[in-house]
């Protein structure tokens, strides 16, 4: 009989012809090189919440997360892009990280804080009701967020990285399922995966406009700083959400991840068996041994 103690999270993210995982212990990067080979990189899974417990706590510990998970992401991004030669071979740097963060982190502002808050005001027939223009803001924001979406789905190098990511839900539930990591086991799962970054971002989105639909209606700075510093706020009830969509199996909670799903189905695509085979060096590269494998 199937152990019904909770198996520890393995997550991951596709990378540039590969695929990271994150395990408990250790968190692995694996690359196909240009040679077909597949190049893999590990590195111990560390995190500040381990030296400050309070940080476990809910909603805190969703902001850790997230902002742990950008700077792994941008790591083994980095690592990808060395072992298919498009870096020089030197290390990308702390401070390099920081500023391209930043520099993300701007861009994401501008597009989906400040061109939204800005744009509501050209719409007819919301001047009397700060909580409606707030909602149309959020509304406006989770349309370019499906647009940003289509448009990078559409380019023929984002559409490989899909099917890394694809690859990366079938291998991680194989290993949820408890089978053997094979290529044909792997392939019969599903690409969807409830503990998505894809799940995240829209719960981000939807949440977002609930919390800020009540902060008035200022002028424009006002806004987009009140946006800003409310933005742990959100991330933190958002990773709850899907901290407890991974664990679930209530029929509510589904139903309500189900459009985080379907979205899904645009940033995933069915990986090939080269492909598939990547996601699974990097998952036994980080897979907990028996003894580790379940939360106390």
């Amino acid at each position: 009989m199937k152990d019904k103690r909770i198996r520890k999270f393995v997550g991951g993210q596709a990378v540039i012809e590969g695929v990271m995982m994150r395990g408990p212990k250790v968190t692995a990067t694996a690359v196909r090189n240009q040679d077909g080979d597949i190049v893999l990189d590990k590195k111990a899974t560390t995190s500040i919440s381990d030296s400050y417990p309070i940080l476990k706590w809910p909603l805190l510990r969703g902001c850790v997360a997230l902002f742990e998970s950008l700077i792994i992401g941008m790591q083994a991004l980095a690592f990808s892009a060395k072992v298919l030669g498009t870096e020089e071979e030197e290390e990308v740097s702390n401070k390099e990280i920081a500023i391209t963060m930043i520099v993300a982190s701007l861009v994401a502002i501008l597009i989906f804080l400040a061109i939204p808050t800005y744009v509501v005001k050209f719409i007819p027939g919301l001047d009397a009701s700060p909580v409606a223009m707030n909602i149309v803001e959020g509304l406006v924001r989770l349309v370019l967020f499906l647009l940003y979406i289509w448009g990078i789905s559409l380019t023929k190098d984002i559409r490989r990285v899909f099917q890394y990511h694809g690859a990366e839900h079938k291998t991680i539930h194989t290993y949820e399922d408890e089978v053997p990591l094979t290529v044909e086991n792997v392939r019969k799962q599903s690409r969807l995966h409830p503990r998505c970054g894809t799940n995240f971002l829209l719960i981000v989105m939807i949440v977002s406009i609930f919390i800020f639909a009540f902060l008035g209606w200022p002028n424009l700075l006002e806004r987009i700083v009140s946006r800003i510093v409310l933005m742990p706020v959100v991330a933190g009830v958002a990773y709850e959400v899907i901290r407890l969509a991974g664990r679930s199996s209530s029929s509510l909670v589904q139903t309500a991840i189900k459009p985080g799903l379907w979205l899904q189905y645009m940033t995933t695509r069915e990986p090939e068996d080269d492909q598939i085979e990547v996601a699974i060096k990097a998952l036994e590269a980080v897979r907990p041994s028996e003894e580790e494998a379940f939360e106390e």
